[in-house]
C-alpha cells in the first residue's frame, strides 16, 4: 500500500509541475471568443451556464438569440431578473416561417442590438446564440460578424453557438467545443420537456 501511494504521489507531482508550468505560461488577460458547435444537444445550455457564472461574479452579460421563437424561455426568465439583457429574433425556426425576407429582416433587427452589446465595454460577456445559421443562410455577412468581433472591447468575451460553424469563425475563435450526439430522448419519441429542453 505504501509503495502504491509513493508511486501515486510521484505521478501527481509530475502532473502538478506540468499544470503549474501551463498556468505560469498563460499570463495574457483579455476577452476571448468561444464557439460551442456540433450536432449534439447542449450548445445553448453551455452558453447559459457561462452567463450564470459571469453574473455570479458580478459581471454583466447580454444575449442575442437568433432562430428562437416566442415560446417561454426558462433561462431568460431567470437571467433577466439578474440584469442580463436579452434580444430574441422571435420568428422561430426557418422551416416554420418559410419566409426568407422576413427572416432576414428579423435577423438584421436583432443584429443591430448585437452590435450595441459588442461595443459596450461595461458588458463582459455576449452570447450570440445560433449565429452560425445566420452566417450559413446568408442572413448576416461573415465579414460584418468578424469585424464586430475584432472591434469589440478588449475585456469582452463572446460565445457563438450553432451547428456548422464557418471555417473563418473557427479560425478566429480562442476556444472551440464540439458537441457530439450519442443518444437523444427525442429520437426515441420522448417530447421536449419544460425545464429540461427549454
Amino acid at each position: 500500500m505504501t509503495r502504491d501511494n509513493s508511486q501515486y504521489q510521484k505521478r501527481q507531482q509530475r502532473l502538478k509541475e506540468k499544470v503549474d508550468a501551463r498556468i505560469e505560461a498563460a499570463q495574457q488577460e483579455r476577452g476571448i471568443v468561444m464557439i460551442f458547435t456540433g450536432n449534439g444537444k447542449g450548445k445553448t445550455t453551455a452558453a447559459f451556464g457561462t452567463v450564470t457564472r459571469a453574473i455570479g461574479h458580478g459581471q454583466r452579460a447580454g444575449v442575442i438569440q437568433f432562430i428562437k421563437g416566442t415560446w417561454e424561455n426558462g433561462e431568460k426568465n431567470l437571467l433577466a431578473q439578474h440584469g442580463v439583457e436579452f434580444h430574441v429574433m422571435g420568428t422561430g425556426f426557418t422551416w416554420e416561417t418559410q419566409n426568407r425576407e422576413a427572416d432576414i429582416a428579423a435577423c438584421q433587427f436583432v443584429w443591430q442590438h448585437a452590435l450595441t452589446l459588442l461595443s459596450d465595454s461595461s458588458i463582459q460577456l455576449v452570447v450570440l446564440d445560433e449565429l452560425t445559421y445566420m452566417v450559413n443562410y446568408g442572413y448576416l455577412e461573415l465579414t460584418d460578424v468578424l469585424t464586430a468581433l475584432k472591434q469589440r472591447p478588449a475585456n469582452q468575451s463572446v460565445i457563438i453557438t450553432g451547428r456548422g460553424c464557418h471555417r473563418e469563425l473557427r479560425e478566429f475563435a480562442d476556444t472551440i467545443t464540439e458537441m457530439r450526439p450519442i443518444k437523444h430522448a427525442f429520437d426515441a419519441g420522448i417530447k421536449a420537456q419544460k425545464g429540461i429542453d427549454w
